[in-house]
């Protein structure tokens, strides 16, 4: 017996304890190879997140693709347009000929042809991010006012409770177009309002500003940080009518003669055409708003400021009647109306390209 159990107690052993020290024991054979492996591992594996894939799929969202078209739309316009607009900020602001001919001359006189693209890196600069946020900002907040009013008809609009009277809030009365206009903007306005004030300086006193680099140090010099939103007021005032009319005009007429010609969208031609005649009835209501807003911007250049927009008005008026107010017009008018129907028509490609897929499936 005792040798009988002497060979037991070696045919077995304990295995006692869990991970933490607690538990009982445990008799196993010794035969039982619990770790066939003369060192034990322990194969740990994480699964990391798939980062590259999440990166594509926010890739191909709507709202990416808007806001590259209008990146994309914005930079080829302006490579093509920039000697209009170098033209038309010269006339605004009072500098050189008030002929568009004689002013394009006399840039080429003093400043050679790479002066009718004066300021165009910063121009480019600030055109990019600009039309990108704006066509985005544009799209998001229509289909958002879109949906808002849907929403509110299928339900009841929110009503405000008073005693006993009751106010009901709609949004019936609202233009989802008008308001997202506005709304672009706006955006697009505070966002990238200081590379508007470099691109004047460049372009209305390159002595003084040579380059972009000294026009960032002098101006920060001058007033720090809010030196780089002198005039941003005006320019919300100015932008706000411009950007709201601007957008409606173009919605409005492009859903009225699709509706009218029985077609889904328009050709590149009748975008070039809409587009064109969107910004141009845009320009004229709002371009007093502009010269008054030029005028604040560069005048603290000339040493003769106005206070605020209201005297720069009258300051234009008393110093040039009224026709003072639309001086630049027709400058303004040969850039705003190909800049808005070249930009539309590059847009609405790019959108076709980058939601391909989306608009298949």
């Amino acid at each position: 017996m005792t040798a009988e159990s002497e060979s037991q107690k070696k045919s077995y052993c304990l295995v006692g304890g869990d991970v933490y020290g607690y538990g009982g024991v445990i008799l196993v054979p010794k035969d039982l190879h619990l770790f066939p492996n003369k060192d034990p591992q322990i194969n740990l594996q994480f699964n990391l997140p798939d980062v590259g894939r999440a990166f594509n799929d926010f890739m191909r969202t709507r709202e990416v693709a808007e806001f590259l078209s209008g990146a994309l739309a914005g930079a080829m316009t302006k490579a093509v347009l920039a000697p209009l607009e170098t033209i038309r900020t010269r006339m605004v602001v009072g500098v050189g000929s008030r002929n568009i001919g004689a002013s394009f001359v006399q840039v080429i006189e003093q400043q050679g042809w790479q002066g009718l693209w004066a300021g165009n890196t910063i121009n480019m600069l600030r055109i990019i991010p600009t039309q990108a946020i704006e066509l985005g900002t544009f799209e998001c907040v229509k289909r958002a006012m879109t949906s808002a009013q849907e929403k509110w008809m299928d339900t009841a609009s929110p009503k405000l409770h008073i005693g006993n009277a009751s106010l009901s809030f709609s949004l019936s009365w609202l233009s989802p177009v008008a308001v997202a206009g506005a709304a672009a903007g706006v955006v697009s306005t505070l966002a990238c309002h200081p590379l508007e004030v470099l691109k004047d300086r460049l372009t209305v006193n390159p002595e003084v500003y040579p380059s972009l680099r000294i026009a960032v140090h002098k101006i920060y010099k001058e007033g720090g940080i809010l030196g780089l939103y002198a005039g941003l007021g005006p320019t919300l005032i100015g932008m706000l009518p411009y950007s709201t009319c601007y957008y409606f005009m173009y919605e409005t007429i492009k859903k009225s003669y699709c509706q009218a010609q029985k077609k889904e969208s328009l050709s590149r031609a009748e975008m070039l055409l809409v587009g064109a005649f969107s910004g141009l009835t845009a320009s004229t209501i709002s371009y007093p708003l502009e010269v008054a807003r030029k005028r604040l911007m560069v005048g603290a250049l000339q040493g003769k400021c106005p206070p605020h927009m209201v005297a720069a008005l009258s300051e234009v008026v008393r110093e040039e009647g009224l026709l003072g107010l639309y001086r630049g017009w027709g400058a303004s008018c040969l850039k705003v109306m190909p800049s808005s129907g070249i930009t539309w028509m590059f847009y609405e490609a790019w959108k076709d390209i980058l939601l391909a897929d989306r608009r298949h499936s």
